[in-house]
């Protein structure tokens, strides 16, 4: 799910650089696809607490609405707009409407992700298939390749993709996600000569509105066990590790995939 790409120097004075703390996004811009719900909503909250003006998008205009009312009652500097990372022509009018009215951009998290399909992976379509790795997979590449075009001159950055783990009934889906860590491996050593970083975030079982089919599936099955609410987490333990990546915290972090599960058993 989870992705971004930081700005190292703005125009920001060595000496206010030097009074800020290594985790302040404070003058970043930080965009993040799928952000009116969930783990989008709870990274824009992180980031923008820390300081960053965040760029929230969803396909529909009511949710984009919806959060940006919410965003700016926590104090939040705020930019909304309809995306559906689908399709190119909303990648570019994303992009080019956060440097015209943000100056720049430091911070990708590309967030957005499908999953039109649950039951036996063998009984899943090829419509399917293209569904799921176009948004998933080829979207998202896609959007960091817009964005990284743009600012490869001057910008250190981390690009967080979310990557479930896998479950019974989300074969086509989880799939996607794996192919989301070689993407981050193959980008790494690509960009890191631009000082652009690369990392992928991999949830566990997060109890958000996308995800509650499988909370539900879970909870029965780890019912016996007792560990049910310990193994379920909340979209803002993954907000706060995407900050963690975005900041100069992590400025030595570069082609990982950071696993936050509270204990789920799982390998990468």
């Amino acid at each position: 799910m989870f992705r971004g790409l930081s700005r190292f120097l703005r125009t920001n004075p060595v000496s206010v650089q030097r009074r800020m703390s290594h985790s302040s996004l404070d003058g970043k811009v930080a965009i993040v696809t799928a952000s009116t719900d969930g783990i989008g909503l709870a990274a824009a909250q992180a980031l923008g607490k820390r300081g960053a003006h965040v760029v929230v998008s969803s396909r529909r205009q009511a949710n984009v609405d919806k959060a940006v009312a919410l965003l700016k009652s926590q104090s939040i500097r705020v930019t909304g707009t309809t995306c559906n990372v689908g399709k190119g022509e909303d990648r570019e009018k994303l992009v080019q409407l956060t440097v015209d009215q943000c100056g720049g951009i430091d911070i990708l998290v590309s967030n957005a992700a499908v999953n039109p399909f649950f039951g036996n992976i063998l009984d899943s379509t090829e419509d399917v298939w293209d569904k799921i790795l176009s948004v998933n997979v080829k979207a998202a590449f896609l959007l960091t390749k817009l964005v990284s075009l743009l600012i490869l001159q001057c910008l250190l950055g981390s690009v967080e993709r979310s990557c479930c783990v896998s479950l019974q009934g989300l074969g086509p889906y989880c799939v996607s996600k794996t192919a989301l860590l070689g993407l981050t491996r193959a980008l790494a050593p690509e960009l890191a000569h631009s000082n652009i970083r690369v990392n992928c975030v991999a949830p566990g079982i997060i109890k958000t509105r996308f995800s509650s089919a499988t909370v539900i599936v879970f909870f029965f099955s780890c019912s016996s066990c007792g560990k049910t609410k310990t193994l379920i987490g909340e979209p803002e333990e993954i907000g706060g590790t995407i900050a963690f990546l975005c900041s100069d915290d992590a400025s030595y972090i570069t082609g990982e995939t950071v696993t936050v599960t509270g204990g789920m058993s799982c390998r990468l």
